[in-house]
């Protein structure tokens, strides 16, 4: 939605950090003359790029560029947020992450995820390298989603113990070895690991996205605690003061969610009035609607967060429900990056129709079976107006709900069991991803309905970004009768 800006973004190694860490963001945020920060999808921190004056703040003074991570520097992903929240696999305790995390001794420049299958919170295969706990105590499969590869699983299981150095190793030699079985080759040769052959395939059973705000209870005599702000807006004198309220009451970790919201697990029984009464001077709200909690959006964007509040408003006044399902909005459509139950993306204006007031149409993906993990998404609508989106989103909530608990062997592969799904071909550009459709021409280029992609003029090009007739490639499209 929007142009790309580069944000200042600090690192928080598996999204774990201590409230005496966080208080050093803040009081450094308060320097760069900020009351608020963001959260970020890969639980990390983004600091916005101007202060509360509207000044740059890379323009102050105390501006220190090595604060923040650099733009080829990577956040690990984890799913330590979960552990004790949600369901764990069960050998898989909270000092097993935290061990791997202090393992990593670099700095990574691929995405790494280090995730339990059973959670629902903590996405597993939006990093470089994706290590998802199996069955086997202390073993890992690991999912490559390296540049310029197929994707593919490493064909065998990682030790615990050996999950930084392989990282770190697999990032080293990667570009050179260029396929999965050179690289176990070169990996076998080079680090010194305890591998175990994989007995059967990873099998991620799909569970409801979690309600996951609000104070509740943990084990007998402690609660957690998680907390959403709906314009990722933090305010800094409250973290300030909860972070001393931490402290105090010897709670060790804040954990970063990539929703953009975080939880503190851990709070003694003894503890949960005063820190209520924290909230309440605070004027903290601890109990948003569901409907709220299930968003993915890009960081400090209007365009898509005016959208997501008329989406929601709209199912709230028709009394819809998305229990257990995920949304995301974008406009930088890479499904590799997706990891929610629906994408609602936005489409491009012709840059030849910009002297013209044009309102943005959306197209419409769900998962597989509304399960992010399956990792294929199927095109639901395309070029659908902002007025028609909430009646469209309906029909599919209606759809999921349909099929909720049905094996997913059983459940039809359209969108709706009563109707038909039509695979046709279609080409899309590889630059912006603007498709070209021969059953519907392209309008802006007066090229009639029925057209075929090889009758077009070899100067034909993209109609949204000019990308030349070479640069479309053939695809398979799946719509609804």
């Amino acid at each position: 939605m929007g142009e790309k800006v580069l944000l200042n973004r600090i690192d928080v190694k598996g999204g774990v950090l201590s409230p005496v860490e966080l208080q050093h963001i803040i009081e450094y945020a308060e320097e760069l003359g900020l009351d608020m920060f963001h959260f970020g999808s890969r639980q990390d921190i983004i600091f916005p790029l101007k202060d509360k004056q509207g000044n740059l703040i890379s323009a102050h003074t105390s501006f220190d560029a090595a604060f923040f991570a650099s733009e080829k520097q990577q956040n690990i992903s984890s799913s330590y947020v979960s552990m004790d929240v949600l369901n764990a696999t069960v050998w898989l305790r909270g000092t097993t992450y935290l061990y791997i995390l202090e393992e990593f001794r670099y700095t990574p420049g691929l995405k790494i995820n280090i995730v339990d299958p059973k959670q629902q919170m903590v996405p597993l295969f939006t990093g470089d390298l994706n290590f998802i706990a199996s069955e086997h105590e202390d073993y890992w499969y690991l999912f490559l989603k390296l540049p310029g590869w197929e994707e593919v699983y490493y064909p065998a299981l990682i030790y615990t113990w050996d999950i930084a150095k392989i990282a770190k190793e697999i990032e080293r030699v990667y570009e050179e070895v260029g396929e999965v079985d050179a690289l176990f080759q070169q990996l076998n040769s080079t680090v010194n690991t305890n591998n175990r052959i994989i007995e059967k395939p990873l099998q991620v059973q799909f569970s409801p996205f979690p309600y996951y705000e609000g104070m509740n209870k943990m084990g007998i005599n402690q609660y957690w605690l998680g907390l959403y702000w709906r314009n990722n807006q933090y305010d800094l004198k409250f973290l300030k003061a909860l972070c001393e309220f931490c402290v105090e009451h010897k709670i060790g970790k804040i954990c970063l969610t990539p929703w953009k919201s975080f939880i503190i697990k851990g709070i003694p029984r003894e503890s949960k009035l005063t820190l209520e009464k924290l909230l309440g001077q605070f004027g903290i709200n601890v109990r948003h609607s569901a409907l709220e909690l299930n968003w993915h959006l890009p960081v400090d964007n209007a365009k898509a967060f005016d959208l997501k509040k008329f989406l929601v408003m709209n199912f709230d006044q028709n009394d819809i429900s998305t229990y257990g399902l995920t949304f995301g909005i974008t406009a930088d459509r890479n499904q590799s990056h997706y990891f929610t139950s629906i994408m609602i993306e936005e489409n491009k204006t012709p840059q030849n129709l910009t002297d013209f007031v044009v309102r943005p149409t959306y197209n419409v993906l769900h998962a597989k079976n509304f399960d992010p993990n399956t990792r294929k998404y199927i095109a639901y609508a395309q070029g659908i107006d902002q007025m028609d989106l909430p009646g469209l989103l309906l029909e599919l909530t209606k759809t999921y709900f349909r099929n909720l608990g049905v094996p997913s062997s059983e459940q039809s592969s359209s969108s709706d069991a009563n109707k038909e799904v039509l695979e046709i071909e279609v080409y899309q550009c590889s630059n912006c991803h603007t498709i070209y459709d021969p059953s519907v021409g392209d309008v802006v280029q007066e090229i009639d309905a029925g057209v075929a992609f090889d009758d077009l003029p070899d100067e034909y090009c993209c109609s949204v970004c000019e990308s030349p007739k070479t640069y479309f490639k053939s695809m398979i499209l799946a719509i609804n009768a």
